[in-house]
């Protein structure tokens, strides 16, 4: 596994020679050019036209505005139908806790963006008997991401139960890899990898698919928690959804998706009888 990991960082390290100025889908032929983000889940139809998120100038501005959307679709009833109420507060809290994720990285991110891997959980590695790496595969979905997304550990070196527990601390694998490319002399990236799980919870609560897998978002979801500290990190489920629905309970759209909760469940009910 560390042969196969020095290799890793050092297409780490090739990969940082290599900024590009702003966040997004890279397009071409030729030269490539950063473009909005060619992904499903990033995209709105409006009055007939397709809107997507970015490019975007900075980690901040993506955050805010996937977040947005994401709150957007849920209003139009286009995501999260069957738990939209628990979505929605859900979201209002991501985006309320986007300044302070931004601040926890241990490392300030250069303003520059770097090609990321969008499915970087092992899967994509090709090694030979020799465990010599010969190629790192499925690039198509491929986005441009500030340093401390970029350079973040890969998912194949995860605790995956761990991580899905809930658990705020890295894994064996991942502190080695930190190991290596110190040894390489990148302290930066290393440290990257080292507090980079907090980041991880993060970009997995946005737009999760808990509708069918509810209690693997529980667990990513308090682990979000405990990592930004506060009162509620804790809490299980039933409490912090209290908490949260009085926290957002003056927000209009909150109290007309409420209102068409119990509207659909007095429909279903009339149904049954």
């Amino acid at each position: 596994m560390e042969n196969i990991m020095s290799q890793v960082a050092d297409a780490f390290i090739e990969l940082e020679k290599y900024p590009f100025e702003s966040m997004g889908s890279l397009r071409g032929p030729g030269e490539p050019v950063i473009v909005s983000f060619a992904r499903e889940s990033l995209t709105e139809r409006v009055n007939e036209e397709v809107h997507a998120v970015g490019p975007c100038s900075s980690r901040k501005e993506y955050l805010k505005e996937s977040i947005q959307l994401t709150l957007r679709l849920i209003l139009r009833d286009e995501m999260y139908a069957t738990r939209e109420v628990d979505a929605y507060i859900i979201h209002l809290f991501l985006l309320d806790s986007i300044d302070a994720i931004c601040s926890s990285q241990c490392v300030a991110d250069d303003g520059h963006f770097y090609l990321k891997h969008a499915d970087n959980k092992g899967d994509h590695i090709l090694v030979d008997e020799d465990y010599n790496v010969t190629a790192i595969i499925d690039w198509e979905w491929a986005y441009t991401a500030p340093k401390s997304i970029a350079f973040n550990s890969p998912m194949a070196f995860f605790p995956v139960g761990d991580f899905y527990d809930g658990v705020t601390t890295s894994g064996e694998e991942e502190l080695l890899f930190a190991q290596v490319l110190e040894a390489k002399g990148r302290p930066e990236l290393a440290n990257i990898v080292r507090s980079g799980r907090i980041q991880h919870h993060f970009a997995f609560c946005c737009g999760y698919d808990f509708i069918t897998d509810w209690d693997g978002f529980l667990g990513l979801f308090k682990g979000l928690r405990r990592a930004l500290g506060g009162t509620d990190g804790e809490l299980d489920w039933d409490d912090w959804r209290k908490m949260a629905l009085d926290r957002y309970s003056d927000d209009e759209n909150l109290k007309a998706l409420i209102g068409r909760q119990k509207e659909n469940d007095r429909g279903d009910f009339a149904r049954v009888d």
